[in-house]
């Protein structure tokens, strides 16, 4: 089998730690110029975005030289550039570093930043801010947590590496321990292990699930319980999209704060950092495939749900 060919390194920095768009012209087509290739390819651009970068010199081919608007169309060749960020509510929250050696970065990651640049979040996540930050251009993420999640996510250094620590989350040999604030139901039987097939289809918001072979696992404990509010320790086996908030959902105790799960709800206004949702990743452990040592991390980071209610909701009490 022929190894794909690598792609040529981008001629153009990182701008505010994201880096620079990269486009490869497909083979086949109808398109006499590199302009009218990206014209029509990126249509989301906005009307005459496309003409304003080529005019002001802002494609890039692999020689680091501009692209002139009439470059005439060479299927297989790359281009870059930087895309008009998008207009980006700050995340008032830092992200702290637990660890940090020569091969990857452990951070503690807070609620409401996304852990890697996509759709409207680009500058506000947490790989932009780290590597400007911690000035580690090539740093990448080993896996992902929601955007609402907070916790602990690993970080590789170096990009040969990453699919070394990758494969621990594939392999399942990393053990994760999340931490949830949700209604506390006498009546439910813990601890218990949660089986179910769970499906998230693109463009919509909410994961299911249905029948069929389960292919997400989660144990379920609960850590302790006052005033109607549970505090549930969750042991995922698995890594299905919004895995934990499916599960508590189902066995009728949602965590607080979820907009999506029992139902739906309206988009939170941009800016407001209110009731975020009480979901922590609070412990990674697994034994480094590159070093051999044995990490165990736990985020320093707390519940406000759990530690005060009224703070977290601004209410006096929990329902019920």
């Amino acid at each position: 089998m022929r190894r794909r060919t690598p792609p040529p390194p981008a001629p153009l920095p990182q701008r505010d730690g994201v880096d620079p768009v990269r486009v490869r012209l497909p083979v086949g087509g109808a398109w006499a110029t590199v302009r009218e290739h990206l014209v029509e390819r990126l249509t989301g651009a906005g009307p005459g975005m496309v003409e304003a970068m080529f005019a002001a010199g802002q494609v890039f081919g692999a020689d680091g030289r501009a692209v002139p608007p009439d470059a005439p169309y060479r299927p297989g060749m790359y281009v870059w550039f930087h895309r008009e960020l998008p207009a980006e509510e700050p995340v008032p929250f830092p992200v702290e570093v637990v660890y940090r050696d020569e091969h990857i970065v452990v951070a503690d990651k807070p609620h409401f930043l996304a852990t890697t640049p996509r759709g409207s979040h680009v500058a506000q996540t947490a790989l932009a801010r780290l590597r400007h930050e911690l000035g580690l251009p090539a740093l990448t993420a080993a896996h992902r947590l929601d955007r609402l999640t907070a916790g602990l996510v690993l970080f590789t250094v170096r990009p040969g590496e990453r699919g070394a620590y990758q494969t621990l989350f594939r392999d399942r040999r990393v053990r994760k321990e999340y931490e949830a604030v949700a209604p506390y139901d006498p009546s439910l039987t813990l601890p218990r292990t949660v089986r179910s097939r769970i499906v998230k289809e693109r463009g919509v918001p909410a994961a299911r699930e249905i029948p069929g072979e389960p292919n997400a696992e989660t144990r379920v404990e609960l850590a302790g319980h006052r005033a109607g509010l549970g505090r549930y320790r969750l042991l995922p086996a698995t890594g299905q999209t919004h895995q934990l908030r499916v599960h508590l959902a189902a066995l009728g105790v949602p965590i607080l704060g979820d907009p999506l799960y029992p139902e739906v709800t309206g988009p939170v206004p941009a800016g407001d950092f209110r009731r975020p949702l009480q979901l922590l990743a609070r412990r990674l452990e697994f034994t480094d495939p590159v070093t051999g040592t044995h990490h165990a991390f736990t985020s320093g980071r707390e519940l406000r749900a759990w530690t005060s209610y009224a703070d977290w909701s601004g209410e006096s009490r929990p329902p019920g």
